[in-house]
């Protein structure tokens, strides 16, 4: 890779991108994204569930909520200290491409120890490695976007980026559903995609290196230390973390709710709720894909993130509203196309929009991963809130009526970001 030259004594790893990046960049950094969500999603939609109620069958929801919120847990930790990391590691193979494929690596292994437990603690700890590697890779794929994409491109860039999101839960759950079955093979099919589609982008593109006279000492302090209240960066993290909390406190028991609420099974003997999963899956993932580019590419001619923030909001909003009210097939249907609507929107103008807030260059890595925790922790407060909820606090209507709650209060809350449209 040719050495791009300083701009005005700032160097190219820490300038503001002005150039425009290719099809392939688009393409490779959504591959390398599509394997980091497979590893999410295939576990945490069919595998997690199908081991632990193995493991634990009496306990599965508890056991469930203890293993997804401890893995939680490691991300909010891991994303900000792997993003510090990386704003700091000077060598010639850049910034980010080392820990995008270390934590691609790690993230396989871990998944190959995963699949061979049996027992809720080494569940737990298996998902918990998982868990700090993919998220270190996630931190370095994420700080791509600010580091070479120009503000007026971000949107669509997103938006592009934003489809693998979706597409790695139809690839992980087909994956581990229909081209093989059982949880064993299901790990270690995911464990070998990781790092095969995360290295074209790791050896084909650029990686500006930092020079070593610009790496600045690590200061673990940094991690916790937050703009003040009130400043955009903050704003945006707190609008992020209530829409991620309504969607995880929906998410978090779909399989079970089809079975228990829904009744899926009953209504189509033969048939397990692991396959309703899948068509619902599949409904969101078609809206997603038809909404998330074009609204990315709307925000960036508009110059209007926010505005469409708050519709993203108010749509995912009224699937929720849906699924509290009518526990129905149908229903289950009709609510997965409005919500792939909204979520589209919302991913890709919302990752846009997080951008344009970072404090300052020297630390895009850590400081979106601090705004990562905005998705990570939910994940840890959602068992807390979604279990009494459907134990004893109203069941499932309360679940998706609070989650369509946060996610309104979040729509409304971005209109006090004020440095973006």
């Amino acid at each position: 890779m040719t050495a791009v030259p300083p701009v005005d004594g700032i160097p190219a790893a820490l300038a503001e991108p002005t150039r425009r990046v290719g099809p392939r960049w688009i393409a490779f950094i959504s591959l390398g994204n599509l394997a980091l969500w497979m590893g999410y999603f295939g576990p945490l939609q069919v595998l997690l569930p199908e081991q632990l109620a193995a493991v634990a069958p009496e306990g599965k929801e508890s056991a469930l909520a203890w293993v997804t919120g401890a893995g939680a847990a490691v991300a909010m930790l891991a994303t900000p200290v792997a993003g510090a990391l990386s704003d700091r590691t000077a060598g010639r193979l850049g910034r980010r491409h080392p820990w995008t494929l270390g934590g691609a690596v790690a993230g396989a292994l871990a998944m190959v120890f995963l699949a061979f437990q049996g027992t809720f603690a080494g569940v737990l700890v298996g998902w918990c490695l998982v868990q700090a590697s993919l998220n270190a890779m996630q931190a370095a794929l994420t700080a791509g976007v600010p580091d070479h994409v120009p503000v007026r491109q971000r949107g669509e860039v997103s938006g592009w980026i934003g489809v693998p999101q979706t597409l790695g839960v139809v690839a992980a759950v087909l994956l581990v559903t229909v081209v093989v079955t059982g949880v064993r093979p299901g790990y270690l099919v995911i464990a070998a995609l990781i790092p095969l589609c995360a290295l074209p982008f790791v050896l084909t593109t650029p990686d500006h290196p930092l020079p070593a006279e610009h790496r600045r000492r690590f200061d673990p302090r940094g991690l916790v230390r937050l703009p003040r209240f009130g400043h955009d960066f903050a704003w945006a993290w707190v609008t992020r973390f209530l829409m991620q909390l309504g969607n995880a406190l929906a998410l978090l028991y779909l399989l079970y709710f089809l079975t228990d609420a829904v009744g899926y099974e009953r209504l189509f003997p033969g048939q397990d709720a692991g396959q309703g999963l899948l068509v619902l899956i599949l409904i969101y993932t078609v809206a997603v894909v038809a909404t998330t580019v074009v609204a990315g590419i709307v925000s960036d001619r508009l110059g209007r993130r926010r505005a469409l923030v708050t519709v993203s909001g108010l749509i995912s909003a009224v699937a929720l509203l849906m699924l509290a009210l009518w526990p129905l097939w149908p229903v289950a249907m009709a609510a997965a196309a409005i919500m792939g609507v909204g979520f589209g929107v919302y991913l890709s103008v919302d990752n846009a929009l997080v951008t344009e807030v970072l404090p300052e260059a020297a630390g895009r890595a850590k400081d979106l991963g601090v705004i990562n925790v905005a998705s990570t922790g939910p994940q840890v407060l959602a068992p807390a809130v979604a279990g009494p909820i459907v134990t004893g606090l109203g069941g499932y209507p309360v679940l998706y009526a609070t989650a369509a709650a946060l996610a309104v209060l979040g729509a409304v809350l971005v209109r006090r970001i004020r440095s973006v449209r």
